[in-house]
């Protein structure tokens, strides 16, 4: 095989592999990556697979790309059973819409399975207490994300997309809005990074948060800038802090100066995966 390259897809990159008619003198196929292209540079996700390439001495070069036309990369691969590889997360919807699988991670390098947080800014609870209960008490399961992202992927837009899910759960929202009263005004703003599953949860806190009252806003910012506006109350708060590896560099810088309200999703998980009908278990079978 001869693996060809990486392309990023959100939080989702894709690694093409097409077929090698050379081998080498023992009669087996060579294995080459050319090219990685990933995600935003600041990405827990691109320091890992960069300390994946050397850990298991891959000869690949890492580059960033951009997401929007690689999505119909892995899905035109998938459709016709051609091999691929991505560098995926977990919760997202290419596991609602795709048998695949993770390959196993001898080294740990993508570490073990992660947990999603939320974080405020201090002095929150203070000025909005209704937002801070809500956030505080926000947590949902890996199908809940998963069925918002599935719905953006098929072209709802995320605020449609979110308003849907809040309307057909109550359920579940009104476990987050229990002992909250609505409110008659006041501004709260959410910022988020630009993958799949923090766009869907961002989105739906919002607009839980607009419907108790607030007038909420969402603004999109790279990792290290999502961290830093909460710490500086440009933001109010967060719901996508991924931990304890892929966002803790930015957890040591803020966490003395910023509120922790815990968990919102357990089992997050980053890594190398594959569809099932590729015949490799292991990230060591890509040297």
């Amino acid at each position: 095989m001869n693996y060809r390259r990486i392309v990023s897809v959100g939080f989702v990159s894709v690694l093409a592999l097409t077929a090698c008619s050379g081998s080498n003198e023992s009669g087996e196929t060579d294995q080459q990556i050319d090219e990685i292209m990933g995600v935003d540079p600041g990405a827990g996700v691109m320091m890992n697979t960069e300390e994946a390439i050397k850990e298991y001495g891959l000869d690949i070069n890492l580059q960033p790309s951009s997401d929007p036309a690689m999505t119909a990369a892995l899905g035109d691969a998938y459709d016709n059973e051609e091999p691929i590889i991505v560098t995926a997360s977990y919760p997202h919807w290419i596991f609602l819409a795709y048998d695949l699988k993770y390959l196993d991670d001898p080294k740990g390098v993508y570490g073990e399975t992660e947990n999603i947080h939320t974080f405020a800014r201090n002095g929150l609870e203070e000025d909005a207490p209704e937002a801070f209960a809500v956030l505080d008490q926000f947590y949902w399961e890996p199908e809940d994300i998963g069925a918002v992202m599935l719905d953006v992927f098929e072209g709802m837009d995320p605020t449609e997309a979110a308003s849907s899910w809040v309307e057909e759960h109550q359920d579940k929202v009104s476990e987050w809005t229990e002992g909250v009263d609505e409110v008659s005004g006041g501004d709260i703003s959410l910022s988020y990074v630009a993958w799949d599953s923090e766009t869907a949860s961002t989105h739906v806190i919002g607009q839980v948060l607009e419907n108790i009252g607030y007038t909420v806003e969402l603004t999109q910012l790279e990792p290290a800038f999502m961290w830093a506006s909460v710490d500086t109350g440009d933001a109010d708060a967060m719901v996508g802090a991924w931990l304890p590896k892929t966002h803790g560099s930015y957890y040591e810088d803020y966490k003395d100066n910023i509120v922790d309200l815990g968990t919102n999703l357990e089992g997050a998980r980053i890594g190398l995966a594959v569809p099932e009908y590729v015949d490799i278990d292991s990230i060591e079978d890509l040297k």
